[in-house]
């Protein structure tokens, strides 16, 4: 199967909907999915992909847990997964992110997400659809992930930059969702919707307006990248972008907001 890139775009896809290996995973409500979706996409509940110990929400699942999910979409270290969803693609880039974390480089984000496939004329089916289960038993790698203690090491560190991905308004501490509002000491704020073009279907931007409004901001492919928002899923949109864009060293904080937020010994600003 020849390889597929990280970004792909509708006309790609349906000209290639038979190949080999391919794994089309459906992020959408299961209403929406049942309704219309990619031909031959499979459905998976957001909700399997993410686990809580209240008040901290969006952590990873156990290896056996997710193992468990995957195996079940038929998904093997063979796959090529290809996921969307109708919101804008932040739950198929955490999955991504997860596969990721797995180890899984094979894989490719529907650019645009069900809106573009659908606006756009490509087919659809109805109903649910299956494939034969797998085997699959997956090992969190570390490399993608950030946690609570990893931050606190690094708030004073020059070439970490925390990228908040949450809006304006949580971020100056406006609109509170935990115990505590404001912002990570020294994040920068960088809304993941100004990387989306509502014009284009909510496809990314273009890769030189996304490259000049982060580097404007002072992030730069030389620094390790730290994403978060409330519970790491409009971030790991952010972390698709900057993968685009070819940044070497990215990582997400799962607990994010939720966690750094609501835990009365972290520091914040506002």
């Amino acid at each position: 199967m020849a390889m597929f890139p990280l970004l792909l775009q509708p006309d790609e896809l349906e000209g290639r909907l038979d190949d080999r290996n391919l794994l089309i995973i459906d992020l959408c409500s299961e209403e929406s999915y049942l309704s219309r979706h990619v031909p031959g996409a499979v459905h998976l509940d957001y909700a399997h992909i993410v686990t809580a110990r209240p008040p901290v929400m969006g952590l990873l699942p156990d290896e056996h847990r997710l193992s468990r999910v995957l195996s079940h979409l038929g998904f093997t270290p063979e796959s090529h997964v290809i996921a969307y969803d109708g919101e804008g693609n932040g739950r198929a880039s955490r999955l991504l992110w997860t596969l990721e974390e797995l180890g899984h480089e094979r894989f490719s984000l529907l650019d645009g997400g069900l809106k573009a496939w659908l606006i756009e004329g490509h087919p659809f089916k109805e109903g649910r659809e299956s494939r034969p289960s797998s085997h699959f038993h997956g090992h969190y790698q570390g490399n993608r992930v950030a946690d609570k203690e990893y931050l606190l090491a690094h708030l004073l560190d020059p070439d970490v930059v925390i990228l908040d991905a949450r809006s304006p308004a949580e971020y100056h501490g406006e609109y509170i969702r935990a115990q505590r509002g404001g912002h990570i000491p020294g994040a920068v704020n960088f809304e993941w919707t100004r990387a989306i073009a509502q014009e284009r279907n909510l496809r990314f931007k273009p890769i030189n307006e996304l490259r000049s409004s982060l580097e404007a901001l002072g992030v730069t492919p030389d620094k390790e990248v730290i994403c978060h928002c409330q519970t790491h899923h409009r971030s790991a949109h952010t972390c698709m972008v900057l993968k685009y864009l070819g940044y070497p060293r990215v990582k997400g904080y799962p607990g994010s907001w939720s966690e750094w937020g609501n835990d009365p010994d972290t520091p914040i600003e506002v």
